[in-house]
């Protein structure tokens, strides 16, 4: 089956947190959203450009200041969050950067792997008592193909201390992004529930290479704009891990045409190394400590 936007079905009645929604991905996300009747809030660092997009969408669409490079920043979040939505039924972890200099977070850790991935933990987190009671609820973590370049986890070097690649710290954050989704999912199992989706939106054309450098932003914009899909195809496969009734807990979907850089969603695998249940279940121990933040779910079960 060809999934389009308009297999979305109607979200009346339902509370959809997105991170990063006032640009690219995250905003055609949150409007899609929005327009089929969910009340969606916009969890953005800039409230300003928050609310601007939040203008240029139709529904109900309101702007929560969250800034992922500070842990502060995400607990106060969703404190507020908890107050204002005591029930969400999608939480979709869409923000992020990507070849970023080296530089750290608020709280010391290299950029990319903490927005990427140690930001939306903690949320995840602290967010999921308000996602378990309610049926048929999801946590959609956008991941990307660069998960598969050069990418591990270095837990020898988790912040990069020592050595700095761009490309293999974003390989690094977008593989995290992955083990986190199939360790939670896990987790989540035993409540029959909630459910843990990934997705990626292959090579879409949108703001996150304007860290890259010039030599090299230059061709790849060149070549987003020549093989690649606009951010409103590129969406598609975290609306479809959102909305779609047969998705399954653990999945992941991303374009179907040629190495999945563009093309309808449908239903992808990832990298062997992703499916590492020793190192997902390490990953999720080290973000613990890291982020200080515990899940009200159990260790799941190796099987």
């Amino acid at each position: 089956m060809i999934w389009t936007e308009q297999q979305i079905p109607r979200q009346d009645g339902r509370v959809a947190v997105v991170t990063g929604a006032n640009t690219g991905l995250g905003f055609e996300t949150a409007r899609q959203l929005a327009e089929r009747g969910a009340s969606v809030v916009l969890a953005v660092r800039d409230t300003a450009k928050g609310q601007l997009a939040a203008a240029r969408m139709s529904g109900d669409v309101s702007v929560q200041e969250l800034d992922l490079t500070s842990l502060e920043s995400v607990r106060a979040a969703a404190a507020a969050l908890r107050v204002t939505h005591p029930r969400i039924d999608l939480l979709i972890n869409n923000a992020g950067v990507m070849y970023t200099p080296k530089q750290t977070t608020r709280d010391g850790f290299e950029m990319q792997f903490g927005t990427n991935h140690l930001g939306h933990f903690a949320l995840t987190g602290l967010l999921l008592d308000q996602l378990l009671p309610v049926p048929g609820s999801r946590v959609v973590t956008v991941s990307s193909t660069g998960h598969r370049i050069r990418a591990a986890i270095h837990f020898d070097d988790l912040q990069w201390e020592h050595s700095y690649g761009r490309a293999a710290a974003y390989g690094q954050s977008k593989l995290a992004n992955l083990m986190f989704t199939y360790e939670l999912q896990r987790r989540l199992a035993e409540h029959g529930t909630t459910v843990a989706v990934a997705a990626h939106p292959g090579l879409s054309d949108t703001e996150l290479v304007r860290n890259t450098p010039a030599v090299v932003r230059r061709p790849l914009t060149w070549v987003a704009s020549l093989i690649g899909q606009p951010a409103t195809a590129g969406a598609l496969p975290t609306l479809r891990a959102a909305t779609d009734p047969s998705v399954l807990g653990g999945q992941y979907y991303g374009p179907d045409g040629l190495a999945e850089g563009r093309g309808h969603p449908r239903l992808v695998t990832s990298s062997p190394g992703s499916y590492d249940l020793t190192v997902q279940q390490r990953l999720w121990a080290v973000s613990e400590d890291l982020t200080g933040v515990r899940f009200p779910v159990g260790r799941a079960a190796v099987v």
